[in-house]
């Protein structure tokens, strides 16, 4: 469903690039849902946030903002397991579901668009990969990079490689896995951008000028190394991290002591996270640039009003 004039959204989703402050303003939302007298929550929509040991990498909610607004989906996973956007659905789901039927508020938080989409509509997911594919050619893309990889896949499948940045190497990797398996076919109109959705939601897509944000995103890559970052990137390696849980921005430029190429991925990433934000359907943008988290919250629910 999508939300109509007589549909007041049941959910806030919020959806922006790395660094353009989803977390505190999930906070300043939440301290003014409780003013009105409502118990919000936290829902966490990030493919990576859900590994235990990887918190300061991947930018969990610190404990100050937990302790603000309730998180979850968060840490939750071991570092050394595999995890699937089809688990996550279940999984988001449930607890969406659970808050409702309880009378709380979900505030969907996410930068991972497909986990955005899984945790508030219906997706025909495709399967976990075969045993030991995800392994495999996540090895090819360490030794011969994103763009090979997609070249590879442009012989095999060019309409699928159409679909694909070809420097996104997580989407490669999966369709690769996907075409071995013979589970890979051309598909109908994608559910992906649809706003069918399973609860009337507000979809908040946040934005700020390039200046601003690579700004913010250079100051975050520094704040996360001086949290410890490249001490857990060193841990996880040593624990046997997973293909998946590698895949967590900057993993591998740590692991090799470069923070330069950490901060070059994430504002590529986060052009990525815009792109697809373009995409989504019926989403609310609000450009966050010098304003506080506080003024943007209340935008955000005299939206939720009308």
């Amino acid at each position: 469903m999508s939300v109509g004039p007589h549909a007041r959204p049941a959910i806030v989703a919020l959806f922006g690039p790395t660094g353009v402050g989803k977390t505190a303003i999930a906070v300043a939302l939440a301290d003014t849902l409780r003013d009105r007298g409502e118990r919000p929550v936290a829902v966490s929509a990030d493919a990576l946030q859900v590994y235990v040991g990887l918190e300061a990498l991947t930018g969990v909610a610190t404990a100050q903002e937990r302790a603000a607004l309730e998180h979850r989906l968060i840490s939750f996973v071991p570092v050394d397991a595999t995890f699937s956007v089809g688990e996550y659905a279940a999984l988001a789901h449930a607890e969406i579901d659970g808050l409702l039927a309880s009378g709380r508020r979900p505030i969907v938080v996410g930068g991972t668009g497909l986990y955005l989409r899984a945790a508030l509509a219906d997706l025909d997911l495709r399967p976990a990969p075969e045993p030991g594919a995800r392994e495999h050619w996540s090895a090819e893309l360490q030794r011969h990079g994103a763009g090979a990889l997609h070249r590879r896949l442009e012989r095999r499948a060019p309409w699928a490689a159409r679909e694909i940045d070809p420097g996104n190497g997580r989407r490669i990797v999966r369709a690769l896995e996907l075409l071995d398996a013979g589970e890979l076919e051309p598909r109908g109109p994608s559910q992906l951008w649809s706003d069918e959705l399973r609860h009337p939601t507000l979809l908040v897509g946040l934005t700020m000028t390039r200046e601003a944000l690579y700004e913010r995103i250079d100051a975050r890559v520094d704040a996360i190394v001086a949290a410890g970052a490249q001490e857990e990137v060193r841990r996880a390696h040593a624990a046997g991290a997973s293909p998946t849980a590698r895949q967590a921005l900057g993993f591998d430029a740590l692991l090799a002591g470069d923070v330069e190429r950490m901060k070059r991925r994430t504002r590529n990433y986060a052009r990525r996270q815009l792109a697809w934000m373009r995409k989504l359907a019926g989403v609310l943008a609000i450009d966050v640039t010098a304003r506080s988290a506080a003024d943007v919250a209340g935008e955000i629910l005299d939206s939720c009003r009308r």
